[in-house]
């Protein structure tokens, strides 16, 4: 990840490293200092380069040019939980720069890209080419929003299709406002048809806790909907406003399960790839092993099931996580985000819960698949 971007004799000074220890110094585009990957990956670190320059002061008539070394240090105190890195940038031995990051500046910067390296021309890259325009055409948006609809009112009723329209979007909107929180470019909202929705952007992320906002506020967003159609049955007595809220309280609940890319991989993906130690590791497996347990308890087989699944896959990458260019939590987000997901978890199954003791069948269908 890109921990650090200043100037330097007029050319950008680029510090990138990561969690295994390793760090990696551009003065422009070329590479001018490295540290290899080590156990001790805060703390104090040196990187010092030459560069050899012309001084005009010193041209004489009829003279070659003499040349000038400078001597270029860039020192680093970094605290990776919570993000701290101070640093001084010294020409010559003499400080000529000063300065502090944390998570909010990694979360607001723009990481630089490699030069594309310019190719041939193909058919391959030309349909390539072909789909990304297609990809931003607004009028495919309104042909994949019509098909969605179109799906959904063979499967159920147009009125309902409607309505479940609206919460697939007013889910995603949430992606997009905590996107757009981050100050990141949005392409909108994409509808697909049997398997909900898209929000896209241009722009990467940089740090877990962007992961985490982002992929969260879908399903929290989603929360509210139901609340809210739960509080339009409450006062109406609208059988439409009860199905409503416990199938759009399913949908969002199968979003949160620990499977990438689903929501839910993603955020328990960042807090346990955020977790330093081995106690960290086994904590994550103890809860993992107690939301199983909960669900079998409860006789949610297929919501246990697929926890167990999901849980299982996050802790055989666990190794990995050092290689990852995102910014980890530090232990108020491990916190945190593990009780916002686990809350909205919660919530969603009682919704559901609430609407399948009224004895109702169709209301008490969401119940019965969590069972299955």
């Amino acid at each position: 990840m890109e921990l650090l971007k200043i100037d330097c004799l007029g050319k950008p000074l680029r510090l990138e490293g990561s969690l295994a220890g390793w760090q990696q110094l551009f003065w422009g585009d070329n590479l001018v200092s490295v540290i290899q990957a080590s156990p001790n990956n805060e703390g104090l670190k040196s990187h010092t380069f030459e560069l050899s320059t012309q001084d005009p002061a010193l041209v004489t008539d009829g003279e070659p040019v003499p040349l000038q070394t400078i001597k270029i240090t860039l020192e680093t105190d970094l605290q990776w939980q919570p993000f701290i890195i101070d640093y001084r940038l010294l020409q010559d031995d003499e400080v000529i720069t000063t300065g502090q990051r944390t998570a909010k500046d990694i979360e607001r910067q723009t990481p630089t890209t490699p030069i594309p390296e310019k190719r041939q021309f193909s058919v391959v890259g030309l349909a390539s080419l072909g789909f990304k325009l297609l990809k931003s055409a607004k009028v495919i948006k309104v042909l994949l929003a019509g098909a969605s609809v179109a799906a959904y009112s063979w499967l159920f009723s147009f009125q309902f299709a409607l309505a479940l329209i609206a919460c697939l979007v007013f889910h995603e909107y949430g992606h997009i406002r905590a996107m757009k929180y981050f100050g990141m470019k949005t392409k909108g909202i994409y509808l697909i048809p049997f398997m909900g929705g898209l929000a896209l952007s241009d722009e990467k992320i940089n740090t877990r806790w962007q992961d985490v906002v982002i992929s969260i506020m879908g399903p929290t967003f989603g929360l509210l909907m139901s609340i809210a159609s739960l509080v339009a049955y409450w006062v109406t007595g609208n059988i439409f406003f009860a199905g409503l809220a416990t199938f759009n309280a399913l949908l969002n609940l199968f979003n949160l399960l620990p499977i990438l890319p689903l929501d839910g991989g993603h955020i328990l993906k960042s807090i346990s790839f955020s977790m330093n130690s081995m106690m960290g590791l086994v904590a994550c497996i103890l809860g993992a092993a107690v939301g199983v347990y909960i669900s079998y308890s409860l006789g949610l087989a297929l919501l246990g099931f697929l926890l167990l699944i999901g849980s299982a896959e996050i802790v055989f990458e666990w190794k990995t996580r050092h290689q990852s260019h995102l910014l980890p939590l530090d232990r108020y987000g491990q916190i945190f985000s593990a009780v916002w997901y686990f809350l909205t978890v919660g919530a969603l199954i009682g919704i559901i819960w609430y609407f399948a003791a009224s004895g109702d069948e169709m209301l008490a269908l969401p119940l019965e698949i969590l069972k299955s």
